[in-house]
């Protein structure tokens, strides 16, 4: 069959090969209905590839992930688009950005060109499209108050150019509609063709943010090529931030310039290290891409291996273990040795330039075990010498503390407040918080399940919060422990449709703007750079539809849009976790149990 290279109006009836006997099935995706009946194309017969008509088989493009969070009209016409023939226009206030620019071009032409199966070809013809980039904003830091809002409009010409407009506040908008519009073009198996919808309108801002994803690259080591990876998938999700959990009791790979002992002794091997070059380059790669760096210095517990030279911990690799930490090697920061805080500084100094001096650090303030600190002669003294109990209370004293002076050199370091990220505890409980933790100062990521009453008190004592429960967002739950017979302490497994369901509207309305937003975290215990992808994607994809768009409807009415966007992501070199057999991919709707 032979089709002329023009616009072609879109007739729902899908064809897909069959490898008997050359014969075709048609399916109704508009209706969800199957039609079993067998026929083959003849002259006149306009068929329609299963690709393109995805495209209108939801009010909200059935492969948009994650789905506009404002207008969209979708008109259901397609123009044939000529890969060669892609143009850049950006009109900016900032001329600083031209670098930022030609990697998003690139991207965007990547991922066109991936759309093409390695066993086909591309039709010679189509249009030439011409993308108009306009940036209201100079400004280019990417922070908590950036604004990520962005407009297309999308248009034919009279001689079959497609004009898109982009227009945008800020750059990070800006890009993020290169990812939809990147969407919004696919691959006709019929034609041999990528096809473009020619007529759309997209109006379309974040609901939250700060959409995270946290990596713990200190259990197991990552190499860059695997983190830069993970960072060009976040980017397709329009997740905007990469927490790096880079320090950690078992290793300590950031070889510091201040203090390079600390990775010569603290990291598994001489190649198992991040250098501070190494930081900076990954930060650039996920600046370019939307996404922030940021910074986690855990601590004061979660510190042992690095640290043997600096006579300031406490139950350093101590055994039994199992009573001074969670897992081995145990390990805590002594609050009561005044040089720890020098060094401290030294490595907050090094961090926060090298991730590009980001506008949020995460302290840590995980985990604290009171055993850990109570073998510390120097420690029972401290508390003696203040007049405190060596009890809950005593310690909370000597963490509030801590908190106090690191915080002081944290600030010494970036020259402002920028708000200090920890982790819930029991010095975030109602009893220490607002005595130790400033709400003004202090964002609290809460990591316990999401019906706990201590979530609620600190909404009403009015702290800004991450959320990462653990029963929705632990991407590391639901496998074998690591230690002993039976599964892991978090489990069972967290599916995509467990993630996708961790509604923030759970809670009061009027708490909303206390959320920044959320992280899935990635614990790296049983994980390394060569199960990465399938232990996070696509389940990560669901947090960022949660955090984008704060959809009101259930899975069942993303399932769809979800089996394509995991082929989209194996499509772009990520080894995502398949969900269903690939009939199921075919028959939509026909896989959900009523």
């Amino acid at each position: 069959m032979i089709v002329p290279h023009i616009a072609l109006k879109v007739f729902f009836v899908i064809f897909c090969s069959s490898f008997a006997c050359g014969e075709y099935w048609t399916y109704d995706c508009l209706k969800q209905e199957h039609k079993c009946k067998r026929i083959r194309l003849e002259d006149g017969i306009t068929a329609v590839s299963l690709a393109v008509c995805r495209l209108f088989c939801d009010e909200n493009p059935g492969t948009l992930w994650p789905r506009v969070n404002g207008k969209i009209r979708l008109e259901q016409s397609l123009t044939t688009l000529n890969l060669t023939k892609i143009q850049f226009t950006v009109h900016s206030k900032s001329d600083k950005n031209d670098q930022f620019w030609r990697i998003n071009e690139e991207r965007l032409r990547k991922q066109i060109s991936r759309k093409v199966p390695h066993s086909s070809s591309l039709t010679e013809g189509g249009n030439l499209l011409k993308i108009l980039v306009n940036v209201d904003n100079e400004d280019t830091k990417l922070g908590l108050d950036t604004n990520e809002h962005y407009q297309i409009r999308t248009s034919k010409e009279g001689n079959g150019d497609i004009v898109a407009n982009i227009t945008a506040e800020t750059i990070f908008g800006a890009r993020h509609a290169f990812e939809t519009i990147s969407q919004l073009i696919v691959f006709d198996d019929i034609r041999g063709e990528l096809q473009i919808v020619d007529d759309f309108e997209v109006d379309d801002k974040p609901a939250y943010p700060h959409r995270g994803f946290l990596l713990d690259t200190v259990r197991n080591y990552y190499p860059v090529e695997a983190i830069k990876r993970t960072i060009d998938s976040m980017a397709m999700v329009k997740l905007n931030v990469f927490h790096w959990h880079i320090s950690d009791s078992q290793s300590f790979p950031m070889m510091l310039k201040s203090h390079p002992e600390m990775s010569e002794i603290g990291a598994y091997s001489a190649e198992k290290v991040y250098t501070i070059e190494n930081i900076k380059d990954i930060y650039e790669y996920a600046y370019t891409r939307g996404v922030l760096l940021l910074p986690e210095f855990d601590a004061p517990a979660h510190v042992g291996e690095g640290w043997q030279t600096k006579n300031a911990t406490s139950c350093f690799d101590m055994d039994p273990w199992e009573n001074f930490c969670t897992e081995p090697a145990c390990g805590q920061l002594d609050p009561t040795k005044d040089h720890m805080y020098d060094i401290l500084e030294d490595i907050y100094r090094e961090m926060y330039d090298a991730f590009g001096k980001p506008d949020r650090f995460h302290m840590g303030g995980d985990e604290v075990h009171e055993e850990c600190w109570t073998v510390s002669n120097d420690i029972r003294n401290w508390i003696h010498e203040h007049g405190l109990e060596l009890n809950t209370s005593g310690l909370m004293e000597l963490w509030g503390y801590f908190q106090q002076k690191a915080l002081e050199r944290l600030k010494r370091v970036t020259g402002n407040d920028i708000p200090a990220i920890v982790w819930s505890s029991t010095l975030t409980g109602k009893d220490y918080v607002e005595k130790h933790l400033n709400k003004q100062k202090y964002i609290i990521q809460f990591w316990r399940q999401k019906n706990e009453s201590a979530i609620t008190d600190l909404l009403e004592k009015g702290y800004r919060l991450i959320l990462s429960n653990y029963d929705n967002f632990y991407l590391d739950c639901g496998f074998g422990h690591w230690m002993r017979e039976g599964n892991n302490w978090c489990s069972p497994y967290k599916d995509w449709k467990k993630v996708y369901s961790n509604d923030f509207r759970y809670f009061d309305a009027k708490y909303r703007s206390q959320f920044l937003g959320g992280e899935a975290a990635l614990w790296s215990e049983q994980v390394d750079h060569l199960s990465v992808d399938g232990r996070t994607w696509p389940r990560l994809s669901a947090l960022a539809e949660r955090l984008w768009t704060d959809p009101t409807t259930g899975w069942q009415q993303a399932i769809s849009r979800m089996l394509i966007h995991r082929e989209r992501l194996v499509e772009n070199g990520i080894a995502a976790e398949t969900l269903v057999p690939h009939w199921c991919l075919q028959h939509q709707g026909k896989c959900i149990m009523k």
